[in-house]
C-alpha cells in the first residue's frame, strides 16, 4: 500500500503536465516552511508575472517550484534572483517562451554566495551531477512552464527545444581561472553575488589539444563563433564563450587579460559578406538593419559575429583540458542581463 501510495503521488504531477517530463518532489505544506526559510522576504512578495500567460510569480510560488525541482532552501534566493532579472523587459523572455528556436535564458552565477551553495564551475559544469546547478536551472525552466504557460505545442513553438530547457546555470572555475570573473570585469566587487543571464543555444565544443599560443587557439574558436546558420551572424544577438582553464591559460602565460582576449574574439570573429551569401540566414534587409554600418553589396565587406562588445560573455569554466565551449544566441531581440541579488 505504501509502494503503491508513493507512486500514486509521482503519477499525479507527471499526468497533470506539472513537470518537465520528470519525478518532481511533491511540495507539501510542510516541506514548503522549510523551503521558505531560505528567505527573508514576505511569502506573498511579488516577484513579477511570467510571459505569456503571465500568472503572479509571488516568492511563495517561486519556492514550490524550488521544491518541486529539488533545490535546497539555501538555493531559493539564487532562483528568486534570477526570475526577477529575467522579466526584465530588455531580456524578451516572452519572447523566447514562444519561439521556434531551441534556446533557454542560461545563468551565470557570481561571488561568494554561489560558492558558499556548491554552484559548480568545473568539470562537466554544463551537465548533470551537480544538484546546485540542476535544480536551480530546472526550478526557473518549470516556472517558465507552470506560469508562464512555455509549454511545447501549446505556449511554446519551439521545433527542437533544447537541454538547457531542462536546466541551465553555473557558475565559473574561480579556482583555476587566471583572470578575474566576468562580474568583476563589469564592475562589481569580488564581494557581490551577481548573476548574469543570456539567451543561448545549448554549447557547442571547440577543442584544440594543439595550439600552445594565443593567435593560433583564438583564430579556431572565433571560428567557431561564425556558423552561417547561426543567429550570430545575421543579427546581433548574444554570446556566451566558456572558456576552459587550460586555453585560458594560454593566453594569460602570454600577459593577455580577459580584456584582451574578449577584444580580440569581437575583432576577429566573423565572415565575408561573400561567405554569407552562400548559405544560412542571410538576407539583405537583415543587413542592413545591424546596428553596426555595413555594405551587403560588398562582397569583401566583413561583419563580425558580435555586433556590440557588450554582447560577448566571456568566462572561465570547465576541467582541465584543451576545450572551449560556446554557447550561440537568439535572433529574437533579447539582451543579456545582469545584476546583485540578496542572498
Amino acid at each position: 500500500m505504501e509502494l503503491a501510495e508513493a507512486d500514486d503521488e509521482f503519477e499525479f504531477f507527471l499526468e497533470k503536465a506539472w513537470s518537465d517530463g520528470l519525478p518532481v518532489v511533491t511540495p507539501t505544506e510542510a516541506r514548503l516552511e522549510v523551503m521558505l526559510r531560505g528567505t527573508r522576504r514576505d511569502p506573498e512578495e511579488l516577484v513579477g508575472n511570467v510571459p505569456p500567460a503571465m500568472e503572479p510569480a509571488t516568492v511563495r510560488a517561486v519556492a514550490i517550484h524550488a521544491l518541486m525541482a529539488g533545490c535546497k532552501p539555501e538555493y531559493l534566493p539564487v532562483v528568486l534572483g534570477g526570475l526577477k532579472l529575467m522579466l526584465r523587459e530588455e531580456f524578451n523572455l516572452n519572447g523566447v517562451q514562444g519561439t521556434m528556436h531551441g534556446v533557454a535564458p542560461l545563468m551565470i552565477v557570481n561571488g561568494p554566495y554561489a560558492q558558499k551553495i556548491g554552484l559548480h564551475g568545473g568539470n562537466g559544469c554544463f551537465g548533470p551531477s551537480f544538484r546546485a546547478n540542476a535544480s536551480i536551472g530546472r526550478a526557473i525552466r518549470l516556472i517558465l512552464l507552470n506560469l508562464g504557460g512555455g509549454v511545447p505545442g501549446i505556449g511554446s513553438a519551439t521545433i527542437f527545444g533544447t537541454p538547457l530547457r531542462y536546466t541551465a546555470c553555473l557558475t565559473e572555475n574561480v579556482e583555476r581561472s587566471p583572470w578575474e570573473t566576468m562580474a568583476v570585469s563589469r564592475g562589481y566587487s569580488k564581494d557581490d553575488d551577481v548573476i548574469t543571464c543570456a539567451m543561448v543555444e545549448s554549447p557547442r565544443l571547440c577543442f584544440d589539444d594543439v595550439s600552445q599560443e594565443p593567435k593560433r587557439l583564438l583564430t579556431g574558436i572565433a571560428d567557431s563563433m561564425v556558423a552561417m546558420g547561426s543567429w550570430n551572424m545575421h543579427a546581433r544577438s548574444d554570446m556566451v564563450v566558456a572558456m576552459g582553464p587550460q586555453h585560458a591559460d594560454i593566453c594569460a602565460r602570454a600577459g593577455m587579460s580577459r580584456a584582451d582576449v574578449h577584444r580580440t574574439l569581437c575583432e576577429i570573429a566573423g565572415r565575408r559578406v561573400r561567405d554569407l551569401k552562400g548559405g544560412g540566414n542571410w538576407r539583405r534587409e537583415r543587413a542592413l538593419g545591424f546596428p553596426i554600418e555595413v555594405d551587403p553589396d560588398d562582397d569583401d565587406c566583413f561583419i563580425p559575429a558580435i555586433k556590440d562588445p557588450r554582447d560577448l560573455h566571456l568566462i572561465v569554466a570547465g576541467g582541465w583540458g584543451p576545450c572551449t565551449a560556446l554557447c550561440h544566441g537568439w535572433s529574437g531581440g533579447s539582451r543579456a542581463v545582469h545584476g546583485t541579488y540578496e542572498a
